[in-house]
């Protein structure tokens, strides 16, 4: 079975061609400045014309398209309706009416989905949620304090994302870890940032809420906030609701803290220079990963392993000695060197110390397996 794994982006396309005989990469590739000014790309239709044009053809990864399965998406939110499941109308729709939550995930995902659905009618579209690896979180972590109506009729409640990464995290953990009832901290650091506790493999909490701009402060998304603190915003200088949104999901977190950039490279390198808003929004973005962490640590009843992942967690040995210092009681401690010197997977922890690994995501092995499960199910 060939899968065609989309991970798409506001104004990009990556894509990953697997052979589900072994999971083997037949091909990959990325198209930028999707509809962007002066882009030889207008939208996703052309976008997947310039995939298909790559990998379809003689001499090519797939000699024609009958050999392709499926198409699988990472995508993010359609609220109750999660899951892995093949796209037809109505997750369409749902998607839809959850855009508002996911402004910069959801419209462009929809635009894709139905450009694919145009250009190959009778290829399956299978999507795996980014909310699915939460489905397993109990009643009491899900309910918010509001009334129970919110909830019931319209979806108001904690989800979590990034599961296709804590997902493969996981399964790392476990492998290296070894054992049934791990007890892991995964935490996906990156331009967008979270942090999961997970028994056995089954996740059990999420510093992510309803929304994506909920959680950790992210490169420009504001994080957990007090929600009367927009509302008294809102009153006050008359903001509407779409205004605040946009300056909730756009011109907030890190870069809000900060006053420009929320890249964690260009806070890292200010700081370093003296600015101390960078400095200050380092800070901040330390304390809401050890906060979670020192939270999840006493939903698992400890650890026995801590994994980094995504672009700051893979990359940023000052954030990841930052987030652990401090924590030899309870067990962790980093060995310097291993911190500094790590690249792709590598263990980072002291000898004698709980686990700690930085593990690359592999995100899109994880949407193929699940498109081939969804297809399986199909007969």
């Amino acid at each position: 079975m060939k899968v065609l794994i989309a991970n798409i982006g506001s104004t990009s396309f990556k894509y990953r061609l697997f052979d589900m005989n072994g999971a083997v990469v037949m091909a990959q590739g990325r198209i930028e400045r999707i509809g962007q000014a002066g882009s030889a790309c207008p939208n996703y239709e052309a976008a997947l014309g310039e995939c298909l044009e790559g990998t379809v053809g003689p001499g090519k990864a797939l000699a024609n398209l009958a050999e392709l399965a499926a198409i699988g998406f990472k995508a993010v939110h359609a609220g109750p309706l999660g899951g892995a499941r093949v796209v037809d109308e109505s997750v369409l729709r749902a998607m839809e009416e959850y855009r508002f939550l996911a402004p910069a995930h959801n419209p462009p995902y929809i635009a894709a989905m139905r450009a694919f659905r145009k250009r190959l009618p009778e290829m399956p579209l299978v999507a795996l949620f980014e909310t699915a690896f939460f489905d397993s979180l109990d009643e009491a972590t899900v309910t918010y304090g509001v009334p129970h109506a919110w909830k019931e009729k319209d979806g108001v409640r904690r989800y979590g994302f990034h599961g296709a990464s804590h997902r493969a995290a996981s399964l790392r953990a476990c492998e290296l870890v070894g054992g049934t009832d791990v007890r892991h901290i995964s935490c996906h650091l990156g331009g967008s940032s979270s942090l999961a506790a997970i028994r056995g493999g089954v996740a059990v909490d999420t510093s992510f809420g309803m929304s994506p701009q909920s959680g950790l402060p992210q490169n420009n998304r504001t994080g957990d906030l007090d929600v009367f603190a927009a509302l008294y915003m809102m009153e006050k200088h008359g903001i509407g609701v779409q205004e605040m949104a946009r300056k909730l999901a756009s011109e907030s977190g890190l870069a809000g803290i900060a006053g420009g950039t929320g890249d964690i490279r260009d806070l890292t390198a200010g700081a370093a220079g003296g600015d101390k808003r960078a400095r200050l929004a380092l800070d901040v973005y330390i304390r809401a990963v050890r906060h979670y962490l020192g939270a999840f640590l006493v939903e698992l009843g400890g650890v026995d392993v801590v994994t980094f992942s995504g672009g700051i967690g893979e990359n940023s040995a000052e954030v990841r000695a930052g987030v652990c210092v401090g924590l030899a009681e309870l067990g962790i401690v980093l060995d310097e060197e291993r911190n500094r010197r790590v690249k792709g997977e590598g263990k980072i922890s002291a000898d004698g110390a709980k686990a700690v690994w930085v593990l690359p995501a592999d995100e899109e092995i994880v949407v193929a397996r699940a498109v081939a499960e969804v297809l399986g199910s199909r007969g």
